[in-house]
Order: structure tokens, then C-alpha cells, then sequence
């Protein structure tokens, strides 16, 4: 039951997340010069939907860290690697794979992309985890986009215990939770430093750069600034965060109701001001998504939640309990969905429609359900057997319920 009250608010975070990627996807396929003025505000900021990515990589730090500090400032051994390999590639591994098997196969048939060398490079790279370190390998299959956020998060998943380590290594660190908090700051300060770095060493030339030229014309354009490292930053606040949580006392307050009302202003202000700008809403330092206002505003909203006395589970109810659930389905299976009903039928997202927003909605309405369906499938049928078979590979872990289950 503490485990649970500490973790309030963290499956209405993930759902939140993907249902902002989700509407983002359905933003990008409605017709902007056809909808009325007046709708054209609200349909550009579903747009910034793309936000929920930065949503996951905070929650996925700030869950996954836990363990760690907690071993940290109880002066215990560093948790198991090994069970924490096992969980994450039980969680990840089998959805995303047969996901990219499938949208490497709509690739070559519905979308008619001759096999080429480099959409087989691309497909393989994807399944090793190796995608983000290019931009020719960013995007793993062209008829399912979303994959590349994966392998990015697999690489904050090598890098959080590798930084650890170091604290770990260090004794001066064990029970002194401030100096090691302080430690984690010079951290994310040497990530960040090694972000600037990447920008600096490797910029990319104009040839064939912007989304004008497909998928691998946009990954152009995203790197250097979307690379490993800088999402690492995102993710390793996050993590931050949780060393804050697991140092307050265990008492909920209504102070942390209003802490968390208040984060939740902040990140939908960073959200709803940036329309006119950059898709991508490049933040400081050029990282993506608000950086860094709106990611710490999604860590302050998971410390306060965790600690509140009525927000945290009246947000995690039940139907919210349940996308979050199917959350990773959702993420992995909207754009194959999306890009089947688009195929399937032209006129769909109100192309062929007077009314276009009526359309739209009508097409975002079908695509949910079936994104929902799917998603619970993928789910019961996939993710969760594998999830149970990892966590009986380390059935002898002795904190079982820490967050590596998730």
C-alpha cells in the first residue's frame, strides 16, 4: 500500500502521455486550410501533442530511479542489474519487435517501398536498439514513425545505472541524501554539457534536410539536436525527481495537492504557448519539448502527487488506470492504424468531406477504437505474458515491488 500512495498519480501521467501523442497523430492528418478560423487555435495545439514524449521519458526516470536512491541512501549494494535488464527488455523488446516487424511489412506492401539495403539497415538497427545514433536509421520502418522514441529511451535505460554506479562508487555519497541529490545535479550538468558537445562536433549539411523528403529528410532535421544524450537529460530529471520524493517524509498533505495543481498550470502553459514557434518547441539548449520548464514541471506534478492527500488517486481512477495500462500498445500500434484507415479509405480524416472537422472527427473516433482494441490485445496477448515471464526470471529479487516493474 506505500508503494501504491507513493506512485499516486503516475498512470494518469503515462495516459496522459500517450493520449497527447495520440492526438497529436490525429492533429497532423486534419486539413488546417480547410477548418474554420476559429478552431484554428485548438487544432494547433493538439499539434504539440508531441509533448507526451517528454511526459514519458520524466515518468520512466523518475519510477525507474527509485531503487536506486533508495538502495543509495540506505547504504546498501547497488540493485541487481541483471533483474533490472530482464524487466526493462521484458516490458519493451517483444512489443516493439513484432510492432516494427509489422510496419516493416506494411513498408514493402502497402506502402510499395522497394527492399533496399538501407530499409533492411534500417529495420535491423531498430531491433538492436541501435536506430538513434543516426539519422539514416532514426525512423526503423517508414509505416510506423512513432518506433524511434523507443530506442532513445532504451538508451536512458543503459545510461541511468551507469550514472548510478558512479554514486554507488563513491562512500562519501551513501547516507547523505543531499550530497548525493547535489552528486545527480553534476550529473545531468555533464549530460547537458555533452549535449552541447554533440551540437558542436556534429552538425548535419542541407542536402535533402526537412519533411519535404520523407521520414529520413525529417530525422535530418531533427539531429543533432534530437540525439541519446539530450533526451537522457529529460529522462535524468526525472530521476532527480524521485531522489526528491523518496526524501520526504511519508505524511500526505493538501500542500502537495495545490503543488501539483500548480505544475500541472506551468507544463500546460509551456504546452499551449508554442504554437508560432518550432514544431518541436526546441527549449534550452536546443532540446526538444519546453526543455527544461516543462519536463520539471512534469517532475514537480509526480513529487507532489505522490504525496498528496486527494488529487493523486482521484486522477488515477479506474478508466485511467486502464489506458495507462495499455499505454505502450497504444503508442506503438496508433500510426500503423492511422495509416491503414488513411490507405484503406482516401476520403477518411474529412478529405473527401464537406464538413471537414465532422469528418475528422468521425475518422479520429474509428481510429481510437481500434487503436484502443489493438492496444489491449497487443497487451494481454504480448506484453503481458512476457512482463510475467521477466518478472519470474527474478522472482527472487528481494523488492519486488519497486518500480522496474512498470
Amino acid at each position: 500500500m506505500r508503494q501504491q500512495e507513493r506512485l499516486a498519480g503516475a498512470d494518469f501521467l503515462r495516459a496522459t502521455a500517450c493520449l497527447l501523442v495520440l492526438a497529436h497523430h490525429f492533429a497532423l492528418r486534419l486539413d488546417m486550410r480547410r477548418i474554420p478560423e476559429e478552431l484554428g487555435p485548438t487544432a494547433n495545439i493538439l499539434r504539440f501533442g508531441n509533448f507526451g514524449v517528454a511526459v514519458f521519458f520524466v515518468l520512466s526516470g523518475f519510477l525507474l530511479a527509485h531503487p536506486f536512491w533508495r538502495a543509495l541512501d540506505a547504504g546498501s549494494d547497488m540493485p541487481s542489474l541483471r533483474h533490472y535488464t530482464i524487466r526493462r527488455a521484458a516490458r519493451i523488446a517483444p512489443g516493439f519487435w513484432f510492432a516494427a516487424t509489422v510496419g516493416f511489412a506494411l513498408s514493402l506492401t502497402l506502402l510499395a517501398l522497394p527492399l533496399t539495403p538501407e530499409l533492411v539497415l534500417r529495420y535491423v538497427s531498430g531491433l538492436l536498439f541501435m536506430s538513434q545514433w543516426h539519422w539514416r536509421t532514426l525512423f526503423p520502418v517508414e509505416a510506423d514513425g512513432p518506433l524511434w522514441s523507443i530506442p532513445f529511451e532504451v538508451t536512458s535505460y543503459v545510461l541511468l545505472p551507469i550514472c548510478f554506479l558512479l554514486l554507488f562508487r563513491l562512500p562519501l555519497l551513501r547516507r547523505r541524501p543531499l550530497l548525493a541529490r547535489f552528486a545527480w545535479l553534476c550529473v545531468i550538468t555533464g549530460v547537458l554539457l555533452t549535449h552541447v558537445l554533440i551540437l558542436t562536433l556534429f552538425p548535419l549539411d542541407d542536402i535533402e534536410r526537412g519533411w519535404q523528403y520523407g521520414l529520413q529528410g525529417g530525422a535530418k532535421e531533427w539531429m543533432p539536436r534530437y540525439n541519446p544524450i539530450g533526451f537522457f537529460a529529460v529522462f535524468a530529471l526525472g530521476a532527480f525527481a524521485a531522489g526528491v520524493e523518496v526524501m520526504l517524509p511519508r505524511r500526505l498533505s493538501s500542500w502537495f495537492d495545490a503543488a501539483a495543481l500548480l505544475a500541472f498550470a506551468i507544463a500546460a502553459y509551456r504546452l499551449v504557448i508554442s504554437p508560432g514557434g518550432s514544431p518541436e518547441a526546441y527549449g534550452w539548449l536546443e532540446i526538444p519539448y519546453g526543455f527544461p520548464v516543462f519536463p520539471l514541471a512534469v517532475a514537480t506534478a509526480l513529487v507532489s502527487l505522490s504525496h498528496s492527500q486527494h488529487l493523486g488517486r482521484l486522477l488515477d481512477n479506474a478508466p485511467v488506470r486502464y489506458i495507462a495500462k495499455i499505454s505502450f500498445g497504444i503508442y506503438i500500434w496508433q500510426e500503423i492504424i492511422l495509416l491503414l484507415i488513411q490507405r484503406l479509405d482516401r476520403g477518411s480524416f474529412g478529405f473527401s468531406s464537406e464538413n471537414v472537422v465532422t469528418g475528422w472527427l468521425q475518422s479520429c473516433g474509428l481510429a481510437a477504437a481500434l487503436i484502443l482494441l489493438i492496444a489491449s490485445l497487443s497487451y494481454y496477448l504480448l506484453e503481458r505474458p512476457a512482463i510475467h515471464f521477466g518478472n519470474g526470471l527474478t522472482s527472487r529479487q528481494s523488492n519486488r515491488a519497486t518500480p522496474f516493474k512498470v
